[in-house]
């Protein structure tokens, strides 16, 4: 597993509803569906030699919520959720990867959320988010806060983008098999993040009709994976488009339900380097403001 190691970045001193004020609303709220608390780091967690407790590390309940200027509320709301990797929590990752400003550039009319995952600690495990119906509560959360605060009127999700970078891949093919709003999910974005549950992401791939989007590195340690994923799919006459990242335009995305991209970045480039996740998103199955 690639580590994330992260400079310190002045910015995060400044709250969130300030530091994005100019892209849209900033919503920071709690909910009791995100990953932890969770028993099974009730005694924190142990890698390496190393203990992180389950204060600070798995007691965070915080989920970031983010409603682009222009967007326009309907009879269901668009969701992206964007779930961070190793040793990162949700402000960094929002700073780090510039999360917000990807979703806001590409115009699709869809409220971005950020759900705390271990918080700056060496772990995949996605705590309750991997019981079954746990992701829909959390979504039922998300929705009635923005009604409350008077963003949208009827609390139905509509669309719902899966997207992560390392680590996050666990708790993206939890959510599929067992989250309970399959039939929502149009798009999964694995940022160099195909490190294992491959059965998951291949029941969603047969049950599902929605677009996977993966992008691999030579470096981040997950392209033996991946290229086993390739090995099953072409096995099973799933067709897919295979290409260097060079060579990506947006009429490949648009015309490919599964798409496998060979980057030569870093692992840590392969979100916002070259606005990736914007890119993703513009080509996808949600709809523009």
């Amino acid at each position: 597993m690639a580590l994330l190691l992260l400079s310190p970045l002045p910015l995060l001193a400044q709250p969130l509803a300030e530091r994005y004020a100019a892209l849209g609303t900033m919503i920071v709220t709690t909910s009791d569906h995100t990953m932890f608390p969770h028993p099974k780091r009730a005694n924190g967690h142990v890698y390496e030699g190393k203990t992180y407790p389950a204060d600070p590390h798995y007691s965070d309940r915080t989920v970031v919520i983010f409603v682009p200027k222009g967007f326009r509320p309907g009879k269901t709301t668009d969701l992206v959720f964007y779930f961070h990797g190793w040793r990162n929590d949700v402000e960094r990752t929002l700073a780090r990867f510039r999360i917000a400003e990807q979703v806001a550039a590409s115009g699709v009319n869809a409220v971005l959320v950020l759900a705390e995952g271990p918080k700056d600690a060496p772990d995949s495990f996605g705590g309750k988010l991997e019981e079954a119906g746990v992701f829909s509560s959390l979504v039922a959360d998300v929705l009635a806060t923005l009604k409350t605060r008077g963003v949208i009127g009827k609390p139905r999700p509509g669309s719902i983008v899966l997207a992560g970078h390392s680590g996050a891949y666990r708790v993206i093919s939890f959510i599929l098999l067992r989250g309970g709003l399959t039939e929502n999910v149009r798009e999964v974005y694995l940022f160099d993040a195909l490190y294992g549950e491959l059965e998951k992401f291949a029941w969603w791939v047969e049950h599902g009709r929605g677009r996977l989007v993966v992008i691999h590195t030579p470096e981040g340690g997950t392209r033996t994976r991946t290229l086993d994923f390739l090995g099953d799919l072409r096995a099973w006459g799933v067709s897919f488009a295979e290409v260097a990242e060079s060579a990506v335009t947006a009429d490949l995305l648009r015309k490919n339900r599964i798409v496998f991209i060979e980057s030569s970045l870093a692992h840590d480039d392969v979100v916002a380097a070259q606005e990736q996740l914007r890119t993703y998103l513009e080509t996808g199955a949600l709809g523009r403001r």
